[in-house]
C-alpha cells in the first residue's frame, strides 16, 4: 500500500505564500523600473525645439534694456495671433506694469523674453542683442520669474532655495531669505532650513511659498524680473508682506509686472494697457487716469 503524501504544515504553506508574494513584488518593481528607465532614456534623446546657434553668445554683463521690434506670435500655424507687429522699448532699470483683460497676451509677451517660446516674426533684443543669439542657459540666468503658481520640490527649504543658484553658500541663502522676508518664518519651522516642506510645498501657506520663490530670485540676482500675478491668490496680510519683498527685489532691475489687482501697479513708473489690438495706452497711473481711457475704466471698475 502506497504511503500517503506528506501534508504541508501551516507554517510551510504560509511561508511559501510570502515568498511567492515577494517574488511577484520584485518582478513588478523590476518591470516598473525598466519601463521608467526606458522613458527616461527617451526623454534624454529628445532634441530641443529651439537649439542654440553654433555661434551662441554668453553675455558678460547685461543692463536690462528690452526692445520688441515688430513682434508677432501665435501658438500654432492655424491659431490667431496673440501679438501682432508689436513694438515696445523698456529701458534698463525701468519698472513697467502690464494690465488688460485676460487673453490679450500679457503673459505671452513676458514669456517671449526668456525664450519659453520663440517669436513667429520680428525680434526681441536684450541690450541690443537678439535673444535668439544668446545661449538659452545664459539667457534664463539673466531673467528671474515669480509666478502665481509657485513650484516647490519635495525636500528641505535649503534645497529649494538653492534651486535659484546651486553653488550658493549657506550664508548667501540666509541673506536672500532675509531680503525676501522669509528668514523669520523659516527659523520657526521644526528644523529651520532643513525642514522638509513636502511635494509642491504642501506643508507651507501660500504666502510662505511665495516668499520662498522670491528668495530664490534674490539668490539668482538677475538683471531682469518678471512678476506674473504674483500676489493675486494671497490674503491681504500675505499680500502686504510679499509686495514689500517684491519692491525690494525690483530695485535697480528691469521689472515687468502683470497684475489684475490694479492697486499693485500704481507705484509702477510706467503702465502699459494691452488689448487684442496691441498696446492701447502707455503712461503713469496719474496720466492714464486723467486721459480717461481704457485704464481709467479698468481702475474705476476695480474700485467699485
Amino acid at each position: 500500500m502506497a504511503s500517503p503524501l506528506p501534508k504541508l504544515s501551516w507554517r510551510t504553506d504560509r511561508g511559501g505564500q510570502r515568498r511567492s508574494e515577494r517574488h511577484r513584488q520584485v518582478a513588478r518593481s523590476y518591470q516598473e523600473g525598466i519601463t521608467g528607465f526606458d522613458r527616461f532614456m527617451d526623454m534624454l534623446e529628445v532634441e530641443p525645439d529651439m537649439p542654440d546657434p553654433a555661434d551662441a553668445i554668453v553675455p558678460e554683463r547685461v543692463r536690462g534694456r528690452i526692445e520688441f521690434c515688430d513682434v508677432s506670435f501665435r501658438y500654432g500655424d492655424a491659431a490667431p495671433f496673440v501679438l501682432e507687429k508689436l513694438s515696445l522699448t523698456i529701458g534698463a532699470g525701468e519698472f513697467v506694469a502690464l494690465v488688460g483683460s485676460s487673453g490679450v497676451g500679457k503673459t505671452t509677451l513676458c514669456s517671449l523674453i526668456p525664450r519659453f517660446y520663440d517669436v513667429c516674426s520680428g525680434a526681441i533684443l536684450l541690450d541690443g542683442t537678439d535673444v535668439r543669439r544668446l545661449r538659452r542657459q545664459a539667457l534664463r540666468r539673466l531673467v528671474g520669474v515669480v509666478q502665481q503658481d509657485v513650484y516647490l520640490f519635495a525636500g528641505s527649504v535649503l534645497e529649494n532655495l538653492r534651486y535659484g543658484r546651486p553653488d550658493a553658500g549657506f550664508e548667501e541663502v540666509v541673506e536672500a531669505a532675509r531680503r525676501a522676508h522669509a528668514h523669520d518664518f523659516i527659523r520657526g519651522l521644526s528644523q529651520g532650513y532643513d525642514t522638509d516642506i513636502g511635494e509642491r510645498g504642501v506643508k507651507l501657506s501660500g504666502g510662505q511659498k511665495q516668499r520662498l520663490s522670491i528668495a530664490r530670485v534674490f539668490l539668482k540676482d538677475p538683471p531682469v524680473l518678471i512678476f506674473d500675478e504674483a500676489t493675486s491668490a494671497l490674503d491681504a496680510e500675505s499680500e502686504g508682506a510679499v509686495r514689500e519683498s517684491l519692491a525690494d527685489l525690483a530695485r535697480e532691475r528691469t521689472t515687468l509686472v502683470i497684475a489684475h489687482r490694479l492697486s499693485t501697479v500704481r507705484r509702477a513708473g510706467r503702465i502699459l494697457v494691452l488689448t487684442d489690438r496691441g498696446i492701447a495706452e502707455d503712461g503713469t497711473h496719474e496720466e492714464l487716469i486723467v486721459a480717461g481711457g481704457a485704464y481709467a475704466a479698468l481702475y474705476s471698475r476695480a474700485s467699485i
